[in-house]
């Protein structure tokens, strides 16, 4: 081999060399073009922001609260024969009304509120 052809085959081989960088280059760029499209895609798929007029307000009368009540069973009408779910009141369900005011059981102030809390509990 002469040198003349040893460096047309370095020649080729660096030819091949910059041929994979580029095809590289073009491979990623494809990518990169096809996530841009898709998230773009879905971005517009996606329904729109609500206006400021359009966020929920606080009712008139301010913030909703818990209404914590006791309810009881409403009392099963006393007859001789049995009655089926759609002679009940209501939708054959059993109903409630409200009750006795009682107040909901509270733990002693000495006491730690629940078992191996770690408090000192009670005695």
């Amino acid at each position: 081999m002469n040198a003349m052809e040893t460096a047309d085959l370095a020649a080729g081989r660096g030819a091949l060399g910059v041929g994979l960088v580029v095809a590289g280059i073009v491979v990623l760029a494809l990518l990169i073009g096809m996530f841009l499209l898709g998230s773009r895609k879905v971005r517009d798929n996606d329904s729109r922001r609500p206006r400021p007029d359009e966020q929920p307000r606080m009712p008139e009368g301010g913030p909703v609260r818990e209404v914590q009540e006791h309810r009881e069973p409403e009392a099963m009408p006393r007859t001789d024969e049995r009655l089926t779910p759609h002679e009940l009141k209501g939708t054959g369900n059993a109903g409630t009304r409200t009750g006795a005011a009682e107040g909901r059981p509270r733990w002693d102030e000495g006491g730690s509120g629940g078992f191996g809390s770690g408090g000192p509990g009670a005695h």
